[in-house]
């Protein structure tokens, strides 16, 4: 009787507040189903059959691929104005929501990608009432903060600019630095200096995804990884390949930069089309520069060596230090000691140590055991070697000492003022210590010092956030998938929750890359949590939670595991009583696209909403993108029967079943996406909303200046997108303030109808 009452006040309130005017567009709504508009008619299916090991299949909006199609653009074009009408149509507490988000998303000041050179700190800032983050700087103790770059002093009407990346010179002079249009990721390198804020001449396009890797001791060059021009005829699909990492020395004609390392420059270090060159010089090794081979999207590398002063020599040997059949995820060089991060005969990984001059991998010594806990990272400081690694989430730092030749000795462990995640290792070489970010489910992130002697103290970077936290907690849980495992889920809700089954639930996976969404506050997620929600993770196979073995039991042929442990979970916090069926939302974004498309399409009747978040929702075709060779080591290829089995099965728009009751679905895209096509999404709902019945929406949510995952959206962007997600989720699970708006929308008027009216 309590929690009805409760449930009443808030709907009372949210009434109140926007007075009588809402109201009676509220009972207009529920009254009236032409309220909310009647969704345009789909084009026609073409259907492009082909067969693959003897299995036919059929895609019934292959033309779809072709966005520059005029029926394929107004499709885009039809849908988004559709899904806008009808998100528009829950006028009052949408609007109230957004207020709500946009004050918690303002209330404190963001930081990310801390870096540390010189006697400064590099980092991104947001303040409140600013809508894009610049590029700051500050003294060690976090004083003197100031802005080097500006991206919103370069918007347009329509559209934004953001910095993908920075690398500062190793003594913090310069800031060399890459911006992007509208989320498209394709980065053009600028250098800022340090002490004047001026920016530098330099100017390098093509320069997307990796940029700039390091910086060279004259602190007037670096090193940066450049795609070729495509030359007329040249597909779009080349235009992610063929990388070459370029030296580029301050106030030279980029067209001049000498290719170092990478596709096509040296016949003795063989390069895919879709490896990337990154090299790296570090002061801890001064002697050499590393050159590392990254395999597309595969998290094992080749590493080779070069001594520093024969690099710009005629004939360069690049000594191969580690294969990608080594299982090295991971390196460090000192002195003439190198340590790697590997995760052979270690599914949980562990770091060794051999000679950089001499390697020998048979005979590396072991300088953290393989254990229970998950060894993730490495970073170099100058007194030593700081090692970063995870207990069920939580994360833990070691500090190895070195000797005079970088060799290893005692290890020691960080007393941490937290128990909670460590998102990376900041180190600087030629300095003492380490910086890094610690947060959990219920504190926000805060960036702290541990000096030499393992004293940890407040950087000051970030101020605490004004948000009340101390109403929510979470906890740690397991669900049993279909084939026995137990899966690691992790719940967040207010105290004092009545488990009642009535709860909206957002239940959010990944599962892929051996990447693992660790503990993390948001100050925005109060909103879903202050009204009764429940946040919830599922730590799916396919991540890395428990290590490689659990990222391998994930990918390619055992990548059902993804969603049936997503199921799984779904249906533990169904009968544990956060919630029912018609309380349940899932989502999934890019690679985790698959786990929310294919556990919508496996158990339509578990979830009464779902977000496809740029999300892989055509999996046999993501292959022939820009962005699909790379990823064929994760996902498997349409070229081999073992791939095409299992591209078929994580295909969501393959399954869709003419017919059944699909949950509400927003499928959600940024148009200038480079890394998932937004024909993916595009494809999906069209198929989606010819087969269901249930009557529930089925919504493609397009924003014309963003890209992937809006990873570069501005903060208005992010606010209105979280507030469509919130909203939609909210009013088709249940919450009191959308109970005037019914759940199922009007019908589709097919083609012939409306041409007879």
């Amino acid at each position: 009787m309590m929690k009805k009452r409760l449930a009443l006040f808030i709907l009372a309130t949210a009434f109140l507040a926007s007075g009588a005017a809402l109201y009676a567009t509220a009972v207009r709504a529920a009254a009236d189903p032409e309220a909310f508009p009647t969704p345009p008619p789909l084009p026609p299916p073409k259907p492009v059959a082909e067969t693959y090991f003897g299995q036919t299949v059929v895609d019934p909006y292959r033309y779809f691929e072709n966005m520059n199609d005029p029926v394929v653009a107004a499709f885009f074009k039809e849908q988004n104005a559709y899904t806008r009408a009808v998100l528009d149509r829950l006028d009052g507490p949408r609007e109230q929501l957004f207020q709500r988000i946009q004050g918690l998303d303002n209330a404190g000041v963001s930081v990310s990608d801390v870096t540390r050179a010189g006697s400064h700190y590099f980092f991104i800032r947001l303040l409140p009432g600013e809508n894009v983050g610049k590029l700051c700087v500050s003294n060690l103790d976090g004083s003197d903060q100031r802005v080097l770059v500006d991206p919103g002093t370069l918007a347009t009407a329509g559209k934004h600019y953001t910095i993908n990346y920075f690398q500062p010179s190793l003594d913090g002079a310069y800031v060399a630095y890459g911006i992007s249009e509208g989320g498209s990721e394709a980065a053009v390198i600028h250098v800022v200096e340090t002490a004047t804020g001026k920016i530098l001449p330099d100017a390098i396009d093509r320069a997307y995804f990796v940029g700039v890797s390091s910086w060279l001791p004259d602190g007037k060059s670096f090193y940066y990884v450049r795609f070729p021009q495509l030359k007329p005829g040249e597909s779009e699909m080349d235009k992610e390949t063929r990388a070459v990492a370029y030296l580029h020395v301050l106030g030279r004609n980029p067209g001049d930069d000498p290719p170092v390392f990478g596709y096509g420059v040296n016949p003795k270090v063989p390069f895919a089309p879709t490896d990337f060159p990154i090299l790296i010089y570090s002061p801890s090794a001064p002697g050499y520069t590393i050159g590392l081979v990254a395999h597309g999207v595969k998290n094992e590398v080749d590493l080779y060596a070069v001594p520093q002063a024969k690099l710009t020599s005629g004939d360069v040997f690049w000594q191969h230090l580690v294969a990608a059949t080594d299982d090295v995820t991971g390196f460090a060089p000192v002195g003439t000691t190198l340590y790697l991060l590997t995760h052979k005969d270690a599914p949980t990984y562990k770091v060794i140590a051999t000679s950089l001059e001499h390697p020998d991998l048979s005979r590396a010594r072991t300088v953290i055991p393989a254990g229970t806990s998950i060894v993730e990272g490495l970073g170099i400081a100058q007194d030593g070697l700081y090692v970063l690694s995870r207990d069920g989430g939580f994360g833990r730092i070691t500090k190895v000492a070195l000797g005079p030749d970088g060799s290893p000795g005692a290890s020691s462990t960080i007393a941490l003022p937290l128990r909670g995640d460590i998102p990376g290792l900041i180190t600087d070489p030629t300095s003492p210590g380490v910086t890094f970010g610690l947060t959990d489910w219920t504190h926000s992130l805060l960036y702290y010092y541990a000096s030499p002697s393992g004293a940890v103290s407040d950087t000051h970077i970030k101020p605490p956030s004004p948000v009340d936290e101390s109403a929510y907690t979470s906890e740690e849980v397991q669900a049993r998938s279909a084939d026995g495992t137990l899966i690691p889920l992790s719940v967040v809700y207010r105290k004092g929750l009545l488990l009642d089954g009535s709860h909206p639930t957002y239940l959010e996976g990944y599962g892929a890359y051996g990447i693992t969404i660790e503990p993390y506050f948001s100050a925005t997620r109060v909103a879903w949590l202050e009204r009764g929600g429940v946040y919830a993770v599922c730590h799916v196979r396919g991540g890395g939670w428990y290590g490689e073995a659990w990222h391998k039991a994930g990918m390619i042929a055992t990548k059902p595991h993804t969603w049936q442990d997503f199921i799984a979970c779904a249906q533990w916090l169904i009968a544990h009583k956060f919630t029912s069926p018609e309380h349940l939302a899932g989502e999934g974004t890019s690679a985790g696209g698959i786990l929310i498309g294919r556990a919508i399409t496996t158990r339509p009747d578990l979830f009464a909403a779902a977000l496809d978040v740029v999300g892989v929702s055509n999996a046999l075709r993501s292959e022939f993108t820009p962005n699909g060779p790379p990823n064929v080591p994760e996902f498997g290829t349409v070229r081999n029967e073992t791939g095409f089995k299992a591209l078929y099965a994580m295909d969501a728009y393959q399954h869709v079943v003419n017919g059944t009751k699909y949950p509400a679905v927003m499928l959600i895209t940024g148009y200038n996406d480079p890394r998932v096509s937004s024909w993916e999404l595009a494809k999906f709902a069209a198929r989606l909303q010819a087969a269901t019945t249930s009557g529930r929406p089925i919504l493609l949510r397009v924003d014309y200046d963003a890209g992937h995952g809006f990873l570069a959206a501005s903060r208005v962007q992010s606010e209105q997108l979280l507030t469509d997600e919130y909203a939609f989720l909210l009013w088709q699970c249940g919450d009191p303030a959308f109970a005037a708006y019914p759940i199922r929308v009007p019908q589709r008027v097919t083609a012939t109808a409306r041409a007879r009216h």
